[in-house]
């Protein structure tokens, strides 16, 4: 009977596939960000995540913050995945998950990663929390919504692809950018991301740059 009891608080121990360790020894990382415009919650963000560390008991590792667009490239938050790869933090915590992901499919990236790291993740505001058996079921459901989110972008992808060849656009492989502008286009107006129109066109992201900003500046003259 002790044996059994022993095994199953092994498995209760056992977090990401290795042993847990205890929540005193936990050092966490915390990630706050904000819009340009919205930049005075930045305070209550790293308030309410540095009380909730404490009554973890939880040693703060490092502290980031990020201010900017959810389109813009957000280096901080690398800066504290690159510290979760070296094993230098057993913990994200942020305040909520619009601040951690860009989208539904980036935020299952980025907790899949940690997850493999064998870093736990804690939103606040979401009550989510990674490191229990709940959390990580709840992590099961977003698997769910990135997948409904990539349907969503390939539909926009193909309906983008069939309005540029109805109108007689080639959509082949061109010897150069400029001859696919009008591909661009079509498949912007459709909706669809620039960097998802340079991998489905085989071109670079900064022609899909040019060939639009060119559009707009040629409307406003």
């Amino acid at each position: 009977m002790a044996a059994r009891r022993v095994s199953q608080k092994a498995k209760l121990d056992n977090v990401f596939g290795q042993r847990q360790k205890s929540s005193k020894m936990f050092r966490v990382g915390l990630y706050a960000r904000v819009s340009t415009t919205d930049q005075q919650t930045l305070p209550m963000q790293n308030r309410a995540m540095r009380e909730y560390a404490a009554r973890r008991n939880w040693t703060i590792a490092l502290q980031v913050r990020e201010v900017g667009s959810g389109a813009t490239k957000r280096k901080a938050r690398e800066k504290l995945i690159e510290a979760a790869r070296r094993r230098e933090i057993d913990v994200v915590l942020v305040w909520r998950l619009d601040r951690w992901g860009r989208s539904v499919t980036d935020l299952l990236a980025t907790l899949q990663e940690l997850e493999h790291l064998g870093v736990g993740f804690v939103s606040l505001t979401e009550a989510l929390d990674l490191t229990t058996p709940a959390g990580r079921a709840m992590a099961g459901l977003l698997a769910i919504f990135a997948e409904f989110e990539r349907e969503i972008l390939r539909e926009r992808t193909r309906a983008g692809l069939a309005n540029a060849r109805q109108k007689g656009k080639q959509l082949g492989r061109p010897m150069t950018a400029g001859l696919q502008s009008a591909a661009i286009r079509s498949l912007h107006r459709a909706g669809v991301a620039k960097a998802e129109i340079a991998r489905q066109l085989q071109i670079g992201r900064t022609s899909v740059r040019r060939i639009l900003k060119a559009k707009e500046t040629s409307r406003h003259e």
